[in-house]
């Protein structure tokens, strides 16, 4: 249903090895946003109000503080309700809203009906409510989501993200994010198999074929292995997992390569899960094993050759970031390696970017704040005395990672209505629908990034490899 394709003069994409789009339409965002338009409101709201009331202009910079916020809010929703789409080259079929969802609450219905489009906000809390169904697939009906919702900010948003959102961002305490962790990741490990499958990572795969689908443990497979590659692991390597989740590439590189390796993770499931892992693929705990720790408590020494982090660095938070990677650099020996994988945001942005993340913070991923446009990393390393040695933007590849989750969450349907109820499953079956567009379109991605300590001594030669061939882009 809804899988026809839309008009307009957009270039349609037959890839096998993603869920190829078939309406997707820009949405409004900084290319429609004008900031000098904000800059005016916000210092001239003020002046209004003191010119209004004949006050002294001493009351300019309390007015300004006073106002701030709301002007800035008030400005980014108007801002959101009118602004066009931008490069408007796919043409939507225009169909009536009743259309795509059935709207079961008297009071919604009076309010958002044939053409008179949904604010997406609003859409998902009544979905999780039971108040509105979908008529067929999610994924489908999110596909082209622009022919009936309106991405737009609501006050619910604004609530969120100034009684939650700025708080846990400036704050990160290790007691913050030892309960958004353990009520997140320890809310039961058949909760996350029911869609993450028997390899149990929770972070991007990677395609190795863009004309074949590959199953889900072949992304994982192809992923584990190309980091495994990229760091070079050595066999007697000291090398340290932050962030490990349920410990697969710890027991992966471990049994391959031949290192001794520590996985750290808050999560106790996790913990325990990843030690049994480590059992077994067949790897003495004396070699390989995961602790149950904050990475501010993971001791300084000894130093690690090998250092990798995949997608936890965005708990981290914005605040502590750069604290986190001069941790990072302490441990590590002079000629190590660390690879990052974190998620990130791009800077060219529309308004369904910021509500998905708004979302995501609020249902999926509490605390994970540090998810940031590429520069902003980048910088930051290099900031912290690291030198970037290669950088891949995996997002279409987390794209393709998402869509199988989500289709093994379908499939398990039943067992997870069963124990965790309806409510969480539709929170999960738009979390995985929606990001499966979302890192494909590029509003939120994925960044592979490889540093080393910028010291004149490295040995910046034994680094290359055939990457910078050009055979090796054919």
């Amino acid at each position: 249903m809804f899988t026809e394709k839309a008009g307009g003069t957009w270039k349609a994409t037959t890839w096998a090895a993603i869920r190829n789009p078939n309406m997707p339409a820009e949405g409004a965002g900084n290319q429609t946003f004008d900031n000098r338009m904000l800059a005016g409101a916000v210092a001239g709201v003020p002046l209004l109000i003191i010119f209004g009331t004949r006050w002294s202009l001493w009351w300019y910079p309390v007015f300004f503080v006073l106002c701030a916020l709301p002007v800035l809010a008030t400005t980014l929703y108007l801002y959101s309700s009118i602004a066009p789409r931008y490069n408007n080259k796919v043409a939507l079929p225009g169909r009536n809203l009743e259309s795509y969802i059935t709207i079961n609450d008297p009071e919604l219905k009076s309010r958002y009906f044939e053409r008179n489009l949904i604010p997406m906000e609003t859409f998902f809390e009544a979905y999780f409510d039971d108040k509105i169904d979908l008529n067929g697939d999610a994924l489908d009906v999110l596909e082209v989501r622009h022919d009936w919702a309106r991405f737009q900010f609501t006050l619910g948003q604004f609530q969120f993200f100034l009684t939650q959102w700025i708080p846990e961002t400036l704050w990160h305490s290790k007691k913050q994010d030892e309960d958004q962790v353990r009520d997140h990741y320890d809310r039961g490990d058949d909760f996350y198999s029911w869609f993450l499958g028997p390899r149990m990572i929770y972070t991007s795969g990677i395609i190795a074929d863009k004309n074949k689908r590959e199953t889900l443990e072949q992304l994982q497979d192809n992923k584990l292995e190309l980091v495994s590659q990229k760091m070079n692991f050595q066999k007697g390597e000291h090398h340290l997992d932050i962030g490990c989740g349920w410990g697969t590439l710890v027991a992966y590189v471990s049994k391959n390569y031949g290192t001794d390796s520590t996985g750290v993770t808050l999560g106790l499931n996790q913990t325990e899960f990843g030690n049994n892992r480590i059992k077994e693929y067949g790897v003495d705990s004396s070699q390989a094993r995961i602790l149950c720790m904050d990475y501010r408590d993971i001791p300084a020494r000894p130093k690690f050759n090998k250092i990798t982090c995949l997608e936890m660095a965005e708990h981290v938070g914005v605040r502590k970031f750069q604290e986190f990677l001069l941790q990072v650099r302490d441990m590590l020996e002079d000629d190590g390696l660390f690879f990052l994988q974190i998620a990130g945001l791009r800077n060219t942005w529309q308004y369904e970017d910021f509500i998905w993340g708004l979302f995501m913070a609020k249902y999926v991923f509490p605390g994970a704040d540090a998810s940031c446009p590429l520069y902003w990393v980048i910088n930051q390393l290099e900031c912290a005395g690291f030198e970037v040695h290669t950088v891949d933007t995996i997002g279409v590849h987390y794209s393709a990672t998402i869509l199988c989750w989500y289709e093994n969450w379908m499939k398990n349907k039943d067992q997870i209505i069963s124990k965790y109820g309806k409510r969480w499953f539709r929170i999960w079956e738009i979390f995985l629908a929606w990001s499966t567009i979302i890192s494909r379109q590029g509003s939120a991605t994925c960044y592979q990034i490889t540093a080393h300590k910028n010291l004149n001594a490295f040995d910046r030669a034994g680094l290359i490899t055939n990457r910078t061939l050009p055979r090796a882009w054919n």
